[in-house]
């Protein structure tokens, strides 16, 4: 065993000097000779540009007490309440929870910040410099609230504020946190595939849509978990009353009334919500197969109907037409004349004839006899 030893501590280093686990002295740079006959002492060499004093608890804590090290370092003592916020010669370098901590005054330049997180929402003048840092995810819990929407924020379970777009930041380990997120532009809802027996006992698939925004974020964190989901089951109800309460007949006759009383149903569902609707339309009503047949052979029976009464009514009125000239000419000989001149003149368009023409009594005669 060496009595008497031989140390050597450089620039920018010191010796941190124990016996029987008790601080004793500071050593300064140079080399140094220690006397220990017993082996009871110790020297640590600590380099100061690392600015974190690092040894056992027991010794951090009696180095705090000694004023030979007040003049080299300083001590912070976190509470559980309290956090430091650390710069190193101007540049961010971390965040330091609860406990004792000791860092060299020199050669590094220490800044440290306390922050009581009481206050559980974290804010800070130069906020994106420090949640941009990786490792403050240990402290805090970063949140962004994309454009378009807003954060509904809850503390223990209270209602605290509306978060617009942006990043916010919140201590951990402090308060319980909640952020619920929502998108404020219109969303489309498409309910579909929903089979409905109607009044007559027809069942048919019915496909509608939706579209809504939401109104008051509050409302709707505290009414719903999932508000989609909350709006397309009272959507499918409110259907299934309206499509069922009418036959098939009328609800084919007149779709738009049906989606504009499912409409104003909604409306008033979605309000106790927080939302507001804009608009709801039924895209599609699809019938089965066999129900599909014996409309087309309706449709196709009825428009037969249609057609044979045109046909009717156009033959009557032929009728009715010739029925009038024939009177007209009746009372009116010159009419007859110009009728035959008529057909005199659409038969030289297809012959080659020869037309004398005589006195008005004789000319009948000698066209027929021409012909």
């Amino acid at each position: 065993m060496q009595i008497i030893k031989r140390i050597y501590i450089p620039y920018e280093y010191v010796g941190l000097k124990f016996r029987d686990g008790r601080f004793v002295e500071l050593l300064m740079p140079g080399r140094k000779w220690i006397f220990d006959p017993f082996g009871r002492t110790t020297v640590d060499i600590v380099w100061q540009g690392n600015p974190w004093i690092e040894v056992s608890s027991s010794q951090l804590r009696q180095l705090r007490d000694e004023s030979v090290i007040s003049d080299h370092a300083d001590f912070i003592d976190l509470k559980d309440n309290q956090r430091a916020l650390v710069w190193l010669d101007g540049r961010f370098y971390g965040i330091l929870g609860p406990g004792l901590y000791g860092y060299w005054k020199t050669p590094v330049k220490t800044k440290v910040e306390v922050v009581d997180v009481e206050s559980v929402r974290f804010q800070h003048p130069q906020f994106d410099i420090i949640t941009k840092d990786k490792d403050v995810a240990v402290h805090l819990n970063i949140h962004e609230i994309e454009d378009g929407g807003v954060g509904v924020l809850y503390v223990d379970g209270e209602f605290e504020e509306i978060l617009n777009p942006g990043r916010y930041a919140f201590w951990k380990n402090t308060r319980k946190v909640r952020i619920y997120a929502y998108d404020l532009r219109e969303k489309i809802l498409d309910v579909t595939g929903q089979e409905i027996m109607t009044a007559d006992k027809v069942t048919l698939r019915l496909n509608a849509v939706l579209s809504y925004f939401l109104k008051d974020v509050r409302k709707v964190a505290e009414s719903s978990e999932n508000i989609g989901q909350a709006l397309y089951r009272e959507i499918q109800l409110i259907i299934r009353a309206e499509v069922g309460g009418r036959t098939l007949d009328q609800l084919l006759a007149d779709k738009s009334t049906v989606a504009n009383e499912a409409l104003n149903a909604i409306r008033a569902k979605a309000a106790d919500y927080g939302v507001e609707v804009k608009g709801l339309g039924i895209r599609d009503v699809i019938l089965p197969g066999d129900m599909k047949e014996l409309l087309n052979q309706v449709i196709e029976a009825e428009k037969a109907a249609q057609a044979n009464n045109i046909k009717r009514r156009e033959e009557t009125a032929a009728m009715r037409s010739q029925l009038n000239s024939a009177k007209l000419i009746e009372q009116n000989p010159t009419l007859m004349r110009l009728r035959e001149l008529e057909s005199v003149e659409k038969i030289t368009e297809k012959a080659n004839l020869q037309i004398f023409v005589g006195d008005g009594q004789e000319l009948s005669k000698r066209i027929v006899k021409l012909i």
